[in-house]
């Protein structure tokens, strides 16, 4: 029997993930405890791999999911072994978005005794669900999802709090939330017009929820790169998270961080921030271990750095 595990030791210091390797990691028998609803595997040194996993659902968020995936990014947050994370689905699609059966009494009943504490109690259930998404933002590892199939509702308001975003020749994406009575409020109205760009485009997908095909985002910077299938695109994204893990994780998530802040501010702002924040960063034995290195002519991945 196939074990990722020892796949990984066998491939250890090796960045391009073998074939086997990435079959497993899109096969993955379930869900990994105490998760219901993710598959963790460790695919390449220092990446971790976050398989959302109801794939007989099509990886539909139930309200087991909005939980999980909080608590999985906080512990990948403060994991040391961990330096980047590839987000991917299980199954024939990415995800189908919000599970509405599972969540209907949830979201359309919420408890009070009038129509103010019915809004305050509806106000933190909506709130609570923004932070399933926000903390992958919030997340100093850097973030590569890989979307395969569709990306619907909610699948939007997540791959938007990515860093980088891939996806296949298949796949298309889809603001799904006015068919559906509501305007979209976990984040895809928020971080999709810094995404793309574009107003007019946002606004043409947000209110019309018609499907984006994967050469339209391309073109319009939703994805960085268009892969022919899930295999193809697993291989890159873990190559692409080998990568960014072979650097030192102390410029690696210095530099998320200070691109995020540098998104919301000014460039005024953002260059005090980056100030500050270097004033103290550039003291790391890093900068001397990655410069001894070019001077050598060698590569980062070759500098044993210091776990962060």
């Amino acid at each position: 029997m196939f074990s990722l595990r020892s796949a990984v030791r066998q491939y250890r210091g090796l960045w391009l993930p073998s074939a086997s390797v990435v079959r497993a990691m899109s096969s993955s028998t379930g869900p990994t405890a105490p998760f219901t609803t993710l598959a963790i595997s460790h695919p390449a040194k220092s990446v971790t791999h976050v398989e959302l996993h109801r794939p007989e659902k099509l990886n539909a968020m139930n309200s087991a999911f909005w939980s999980e995936m909080v608590e999985c990014f906080n512990d990948l947050a403060a994991d040391p072994d961990c330096r980047v994370v590839v987000v991917s689905g299980a199954g024939r699609l990415f995800t189908a978005g919000i599970d509405l059966m599972d969540m209907a009494s949830d979201v359309l009943q919420p408890q009070g005794d009038d129509t103010a504490r019915i809004s305050w109690s509806l106000r933190r259930k909506i709130a609570k669900y923004q932070e399933t998404f926000s903390v992958i933002e919030k997340c100093p590892k850097p973030v590569v999802v890989a979307v395969h199939g569709a990306c619907i509702g909610g699948g939007v308001d997540l791959i938007t709090a990515c860093d980088i975003r891939l996806c296949t020749q298949d796949a298309w994406f889809q603001v799904k939330e006015v068919d559906i009575g509501l305007a979209a409020d976990v984040g895809t109205l928020q971080r999709l017009p810094k995404v793309i760009g574009s107003r007019s485009l946002v606004n043409d997908l947000a209110l019309t929820a018609r499907r984006m095909y994967a050469d339209e985002a391309k073109s319009s910077g939703l994805v960085s790169r268009v892969f022919p299938d899930k295999e193809a695109m697993i291989t890159g994204a873990v190559e692409m998270a080998g990568e960014i893990a072979g650097r030192s994780p102390v410029a690696v998530q210095g530099t998320k961080i200070n691109l995020i802040y540098s998104r919301d501010h000014s460039v005024a702002e953002g260059l005090d921030y980056m100030a500050t924040w270097n004033m103290s960063m550039l003291q790391t034995d890093d900068v001397i271990k990655s410069a001894q290195a070019s001077m050598e002519k060698k590569g980062p991945k070759t500098v044993t750095f210091s776990k962060l």
